[in-house]
């Protein structure tokens, strides 16, 4: 019994599976219909088939949408960085001297710091790489 459960089991996730991908390439073919000049790039058929009304229609690219969610994210992680950059400068300012403070305040300090170049490395991969899918430059 226990054979037979596992047995179907896969069977149904398999089956759900190609119904999956079957529906994507039928959204995809009736969007290549409406618009034959989407043949070249099927995903952006399939986006311009799911997109609802005053949804960007670019994947990637400057007014991409995976563009603006990694710069959003990476800018907030930035912001983040120098925010603690100043704690921790008011930290070492209000440390009084006490060793453990001062030391507590530089590494709070030095992380932030770290955190910060992270994100703009980050941010420069993010674009060089969406330029290289086939986007523009988003600076």
């Amino acid at each position: 019994m226990k054979n037979f459960l596992k047995k179907a089991s896969k069977i149904i996730t398999g089956a759900a599976t190609a119904a999956t991908l079957l529906a994507g390439r039928a959204m995809a073919a009736e969007a290549q219909v409406a618009n034959p000049s989407s043949a070249e790039n099927p995903a952006q058929a399939g986006a311009e088939t799911a997109k609802a009304s005053g949804m960007p229609s670019e994947l990637v690219g400057v007014n991409g949408v995976f563009t603006k969610i990694t710069n959003t994210v990476l800018y907030a992680v930035g912001i983040i960085s120098v925010i603690m950059l100043i704690y921790g400068g008011l930290r070492y300012v209000v440390s009084g001297g006490d060793s453990k403070k001062v030391t507590d305040a530089k590494n709070t300090i030095m992380y932030a710091i770290i955190g910060l170049i992270i994100s703009i490395l980050a941010y420069a991969i993010v674009n060089f790489v969406i330029n290289a899918v086939g986007g523009e430059a988003t600076v």
